[in-house]
C-alpha cells in the first residue's frame, strides 16, 4: 500500500537518530535543564530573531495546545478560534476538559480573518449581558491551517493589531510550521511569526522529529510557573534532553526548512498530476496537504492500493479526501501513486 495519510507516519530523520545514538549513554540533568535543550533554545531564538524569547519543549501537539491555552486563560475565559481549527475539531475536547470553552468563529478556507475577529470582540463587549458569558481571553490560529492554507503577513499583522486593541494574546499552532515556511506561496517568515504572535510553537512531530514541540513566548510574557503547569498536564518529559537533541539537530544547517521544502516539492508534483488527470480539488492548498473530491466508488477503488485520509462527506455521492506528503516521502512513491491515478 502507498501511504499518503499524514506527515507523522514515519519515525525520525536519520540525522536525529544518529545524534540520539551518539549521545545515548551520556548522563544529563532532566526536565529540559540539559545542555542540549539549552543549545536548541539558543538556535531557535536566533532563527526567530528574538534573542530574549523563552523556549520550552513539550511532548506533543494536543498537550501543547492544552497547556498553553490553560496557562494563559483565567478561569472565566475561553479561546477564540476558527470553527475548523484543530482545537475546535480534532483534539477530543482537550481544551474544554480544562474548563475553557473554544469560541468557534467563521473562517475563510480555514483562516480567521481580522475583520471577523474584531466584529466578534466588538459585539461581545457591546452585549449588555456579556458579564454572563464566556469572555474571549485569547485567539488561536494555526499556520498552516487544517486545510493546508496559509496566513499572509498582512493577515497576521491584522490579527495581532486586533488582539493588542483588546488586550488578549495571539497564539499560533505551528504543528506543520515547517511546511508553511517552506511554501513558495508564503510571505511569512519565522521572525514574522515571532513578531506578530505572543506565543507559538514550532512543530517537530510532523516535520522530522520522533516527537516534540517547541513553545516560544516572544514578549517576555511566559505565564508564572509554566514548567509546573506543564508537569500538571503530563507534558513535561523527564528525559528532556531527548527533545532538546531533536530540535538542536532540526535547527542545525537548516534541516527544519529543508524537511519542509522536500515535502512541498513532492506535493507540487502530485498536485500537477491530479490537475492533468482531471481530478477535482476541494480547495487550493499551497502546502503539503492536498484535498481532492472523489466519487465514492472511485474512492473505494483507490483505497485498494493507496492509504489516504477521509476528510468529509461532500454529498451522497462524493467525498473529500486528503493526501499528505512529508519530510520522509520518496519521489518514487509519488510516481507510483501517479501511475495508480
Amino acid at each position: 500500500m502507498l501511504n499518503f495519510v499524514n506527515d507523522y507516519a514515519e519515525g525520525a530523520h536519520e540525522k536525529i537518530l544518529d545524534r540520539l545514538r551518539e549521545t545515548n549513554l551520556e548522563s544529563t540533568p532532566g526536565y529540559g535543564m540539559d545542555p542540549y535543550c539549552e543549545a536548541a533554545r539558543q538556535k531557535i531564538q536566533k532563527a526567530c530573531g528574538c534573542e530574549r524569547a523563552d523556549v520550552y519543549f513539550l511532548v506533543g501537539g494536543t498537550q501543547t495546545n492544552q497547556v498553553v491555552i490553560d496557562a494563559l486563560l483565567k478561569d472565566y475565559e475561553g479561546v477564540a478560534a476558527a470553527a475548523t481549527g484543530h482545537i475546535s475539531t480534532h483534539e477530543a475536547g482537550a481544551v474544554e476538559s480544562t474548563g475553557h470553552k473554544v469560541l468557534a468563529l467563521p473562517h475563510k478556507e480555514g483562516r480567521l480573518q481580522p475583520d471577523v475577529l474584531k466584529a466578534y470582540l466588538k459585539g461581545f463587549y457591546m452585549d449588555e449581558n456579556h458579564g454572563h458569558m464566556v469572555f474571549p481571553g485569547m485567539v488561536y490560529i494555526s499556520h498552516p491551517t487544517e486545510y493546508g492554507t496559509l496566513y499572509t503577513k498582512e493577515e497576521l499583522a491584522g490579527l495581532s493589531a486586533v488582539c493588542r486593541e483588546y488586550g488578549i494574546p495571539l497564539y499560533l499552532d505551528g504543528a506543520r510550521l515547517g511546511y508553511g515556511l517552506a511554501s513558495e506561496d508564503t510571505d511569512v517568515t519565522l521572525p514574522d511569526v515571532a513578531r506578530y504572535c505572543d506565543v507559538f510553537y514550532i512543530g517537530g512531530t510532523k516535520v522530522g522529529a520522533l516527537c516534540g514541540e517547541a513553545v516560544v513566548f516572544t514578549k517576555e510574557n511566559t505565564p508564572r510557573q509554566f514548567v509546573t503547569q506543564m508537569k500538571q498536564h503530563g507534558a513535561l518529559l523527564a528525559k528532556g534532553r531527548l527533545l532538546g537533541i531533536q530540535f538542536d539537530v532540526l535547527f542545525t544547517d537548516g534541516l527544519y526548512l529543508e524537511n519542509g521544502k522536500h515535502a512541498i516539492r513532492l506535493a507540487a508534483i502530485l498536485k500537477k498530476a491530479f490537475e492533468e488527470k482531471g481530478y477535482r480539488f476541494y480547495l487550493q492548498s499551497p502546502t503539503n496537504q492536498i484535498f481532492i473530491v472523489l466519487e465514492n466508488r472511485q474512492m473505494e477503488r483507490l483505497q485498494e492500493k493507496v492509504n489516504f485520509s477521509f476528510w468529509e462527506r461532500l454529498d451522497e455521492e462524493h467525498t473529500v479526501v486528503r493526501f499528505v506528503t512529508s519530510w520522509a516521502t520518496r519521489e518514487e512513491t509519488v510516481r507510483e501513486l501517479i501511475s495508480v491515478l
